[in-house]
């Protein structure tokens, strides 16, 4: 099934399949729901999928004014409120997974679990292993050729408002998001940090964000970059339902998720 709901903010696109539980998937920058196609019948098989492309993504239309991740939140949001009814685990890769930590902190009654793969809570330029990428972003860049040809394909806004998009993503990768370690100290939805061991991501980054999340959980996933889920999907799909699926496990020698001390039995 798709189609399209009338958010508060935009005229929504949205995909959904499968039966269970509901999921939704959140796509990164610039992509579209294709993006998705090495996870969706693993998933489906398990869960209920809904698939939302956002807003200037994919069969969304743009909007006017400056996009912002905090807008993409609301309007993921109001999705789940109006079509899923109720609370919903997200996997967000990218830009996804910024807009699922944003949703979970301020909506923890929506979020069941949240996957965060390849997501950065601070801009770019203090969390990109590569930075000067951000130079090169321009809509005619031959980097930038497998975005606009899935954009060009789905587009409502046609071909030729592609550069407006691609000028409006750029501004807001260099200056957002500017998430605070003390609101991700807030999050309460279990949540796994994912990431390749090569990311455009630094590891670094993705140690402070699992180390600011409440009980977080880590998976750095070997010969791997910014698009682990293409490159090793059978690993990373079974890390996501591993994960939704069980509840952790009781670890012999507890470090960072230890609750006791040494006097009251706790680890020495």
């Amino acid at each position: 099934m798709s189609g399209y709901v009338e958010l508060p903010g935009v005229k929504t696109w949205y995909e959904v399949e499968g039966a269970g539980d509901p999921l939704l998937l959140l796509h990164g920058g610039l992509c579209t729901n294709e993006i998705w196609g090495a996870q969706r019948a693993a998933l489906a098989a398990r869960y209920s999928l809904f698939l939302p492309e956002r807003r200037g993504h994919g069969h969304t239309p743009d909007v006017e004014g400056p996009l912002s991740y905090q807008d993409m939140a609301d309007d993921t949001i109001a999705f789940l409120e109006s079509v899923v009814g109720g609370p919903a685990h997200l996997v967000g890769w990218s830009d996804g997974g910024i807009v699922a930590l944003l949703v979970a902190i301020a909506r923890p009654d929506l979020v069941r679990k949240v996957v965060a793969m390849g997501a950065n809570f601070l801009p770019a330029p203090e969390s990109s292993a590569a930075p000067a990428m951000l130079d090169n972003m321009s809509a005619d860049a031959p980097a930038m050729a497998g975005f606009r040809g899935m954009y060009e394909v789905a587009s409502p806004d046609g071909a030729a408002h592609w550069p407006v998009v691609v000028n409006k993503m750029a501004d807001m990768i260099r200056t957002q998001p500017t998430i605070s370690t003390e609101d991700l100290a807030r999050l309460s939805a279990p949540t796994l940090v994912l990431v390749g061991d090569d990311d455009l991501i630094t590891l670094e980054h993705t140690i402070a964000l699992y180390r600011a999340i409440p009980d977080s959980e880590l998976a750095v996933v070997p010969g791997t970059s910014h698009a682990l889920a293409m490159e090793k999907p059978q690993q990373v799909n079974q890390l996501i339902v591993d994960f939704l699926t069980n509840d952790p496990i009781p670890t012999m020698f507890p470090v960072r998720r230890a609750t006791g001390t040494p006097s009251d039995g706790g680890p020495a």
